[in-house]
């Protein structure tokens, strides 16, 4: 996720102040990631050097400095918003490092760690569909998260499934002893447009 788009995006509204940026945001996104201050005001500083946002100076002795998006800034973030995230590489995906790792080590039922993994992706399903069953009808942030998340862990649940079918199929090799197999470097798989 992109905090600083996220914060130009909250400006690209009108001028606030870093607590109401870091508030509107952690509302925005369900309340599901949450934000320091700090960072706020850490992003902000760097936005503000990039000259994608600039601040009033208040006066008075309550009132705080507001940020507001400039010109390049709101050019910045409409470019952000029309461009695909870069989906390749994979990223490297513990779970998957695991079944694969589990393949490897003697003793260890790997369709018996796809099982674990599958029952505690369904149980986190669960709570989420719990989430998504108690959330008001207008809290369309949430919702757009919590389904956001019952996809991804779809996802998993089907990936794990195919993965124990694969391996009910698949035949391992027969043992052979390291020092008998001559290393070759293995092939990288590229996935590209």
């Amino acid at each position: 996720m992109s905090v600083p788009h996220a914060l130009l995006a909250l400006l690209s509204e009108g001028s606030k102040h870093g607590l109401r940026l870091q508030n509107e945001f952690e509302s925005r996104t369900g309340r599901v990631w949450p934000l320091n201050v700090g960072q706020v005001y850490t992003t902000l500083q760097r936005l503000e050097r990039d000259g994608l946002v600039e601040t009033d100076d208040g006066e008075g002795e309550r009132s705080r400095k507001r940020y507001r998006i400039t010109s390049v800034g709101e050019r910045e973030l409409a470019d952000w918003l029309r461009t695909p995230p870069d989906l390749v590489p994979p990223p490297r995906d513990e779970l998957v490092i695991k079944v694969l790792v589990a393949l490897q080590v003697p003793g260890t039922d790997p369709h018996e760690i796809l099982q674990v993994h599958r029952r505690h992706v369904i149980e986190i399903m669960q709570r989420y569909t719990q989430v998504k069953a108690t959330a008001g009808e207008d809290d369309v942030a949430l919702a757009l998260v919590v389904d956001a998340e019952l996809f991804r862990l779809e996802a998993i649940v089907r990936w794990l499934d195919a993965a124990d079918v694969r391996l009910k199929q698949w035949r391992p090799p027969a043992s052979a002893a390291v020092d008998d197999v001559p290393f070759e470097p293995d092939r990288t798989m590229e996935v590209s447009q």
